[in-house]
């Protein structure tokens, strides 16, 4: 199912890594869907190893035992979420997700189970056996719970239709699929065979590949075969990583809507690291937070807040539904990097984009190590003659003659619609 706009949403990762508990899937939910769903933010995400019942934190437990069917297939721990029991699967805990007007993801790992490779267990809608789809020699170098599937063996097929079967049965409506995005060309054939199978279960789901960096020589298959795609490792709150994105952002932009969108990765906002026993807020400074959310919105991609929102202070708050930033992200197009200088000892970037209901989105950013002052021509934004000029961030409206000027601190942005409908 390709969306239209950029998917929103949160997922458990950045928190509670493998970790996370149905108790504490429901509070996140029941945040956004009574402060954050009017802004766009609507998926509400269980990421790794749902099927774990000890997993502690963002570390793996090599070669662990997970809960599985009699078919092959990973199925939620009941300890950690208890209205699985009985053989209920999420079903449960996404209708309850549904109720709140949102929609439920979960994360799964490329392949089958290794337990169910070395059991030999059945697979549904074949006589074949997990050991004979195995391509054992196919596996992930983080991760100790699958092998991959051989697509080109009988039996391989039906595996993953029983898989998105189960799925749209419980109420899935996007499906974080791991191992898969960097792994091309050696896996390609089973990423067509995943999709294949998604997209003929009978339900609409949203399927997003990780884990970055995604290959631009693949961009094509990527969009014939998911909805969006990792273009970086994790991404975490430390300012070289995203002083990187800005690089990054540049070479995907050109494939931003056409038929996906190229992911910048999670949004580590807030209370991060929970499962270490303390409080971790962000180490991302607010200017910081403020040129990641705007680059990710200017270029497009999909936003997923990574933080405890049962813990949501004012300032991540007031991040999170900054109105004119994410009307950015639903209502701009053919965003590209207009230039990148060193300007006065720093470093500017300008970005530019068309909004669909007139005028044009101009994003500067200050990611050097000095103060910025900057004066942008608007005949170098594609902007013609006097206009109006809203400021995104503050939501003020200015006259403007030919001219923006800008002072910007390090690590800080601005972000304008000049034209256009000029109120949030």
């Amino acid at each position: 199912m390709s969306k239209k706009t950029p998917p929103m949403g949160w997922n458990s990762w950045d928190c509670w890594g493998a970790a996370v508990s149905e108790e504490t899937v429901r509070k996140n939910a029941e945040f956004i869907a009574g402060h954050l769903k009017q802004y766009g933010w609507e998926y509400v995400v269980v990421d790794i190893q749902w099927s774990e019942p000890t997993a502690e934190n963002h570390e793996y437990h090599p070669f662990t035992e997970l809960c599985m069917d009699e078919y092959s297939r990973l199925i939620p721990a009941e300890n950690r979420f208890p209205s699985s029991a009985g053989g209920k699967g999420f079903a449960p805990l996404a209708e309850y997700i549904h109720s709140l007007g949102l929609k439920f993801g979960i994360h799964i790992m490329r392949g089958i189970p290794r337990q169910a490779v070395h059991r030999n267990t059945a697979l549904l809608g074949t006589d074949k056996t997990a050991r004979q789809i195995a391509k054992t020699a196919s596996i992930c170098q983080w991760n100790t719970d699958m092998y991959g599937v051989d697509p080109e063996k009988e039996g391989a097929r039906e595996y993953y239709d029983s898989i998105f079967k189960l799925y749209a049965q419980w109420g899935v409506d996007f499906v974080k699929c791991d191992d898969i995005c960097r792994e091309l060309p050696h896996e390609e054939s089973e990423l067509e065979l995943l999709s294949e199978s998604l997209k003929n279960c009978g339900r609409d789901m949203v399927l997003s590949l990780s884990p970055g960096p995604a290959l631009l020589e693949k961009a094509d298959l990527y969009a014939k075969t998911a909805d969006m795609w990792r273009i970086t490792d994790d991404f975490w709150d430390k300012w070289e990583l995203l002083y990187n994105m800005f690089e990054r952002c540049e070479k995907w932009a050109p494939y931003v809507g056409k038929g996906g969108w190229p992911d910048a990765d999670m949004l580590p906002v807030g209370a991060i690291l929970q499962d270490y026993g303390k409080d971790n807020y962000s180490k991302f400074t607010p200017d910081e937070l403020k040129v990641m959310l705007t680059l990710w919105c200017i270029f497009r991609s999909p936003l997923f807040i990574g933080g405890d929102l049962q813990n949501c202070d004012e300032a991540t708050y007031s991040l999170l539904s900054s109105k004119g930033i994410l009307k950015m992200l639903s209502q701009s197009e053919n965003a590209a990097q207009l230039y990148r200088r060193s300007i006065d000892g720093t470093e500017a970037v300008v970005w530019t984009a068309d909004c669909t209901e007139g005028g044009k989105y101009a994003a500067i950013f200050n990611i050097g190590e000095a103060d910025l002052s900057l004066d942008i021509p608007i005949s170098e934004l594609g902007v013609g003659g006097c206009k109006l000029c809203l400021d995104l961030w503050s939501g003020k409206v200015a006259g403007l003659s030919d001219i923006i000027s800008v002072q910007l601190k390090k690590h800080s942005c601005a972000a304008y619609l000049i034209g256009g409908a000029n109120e949030l």
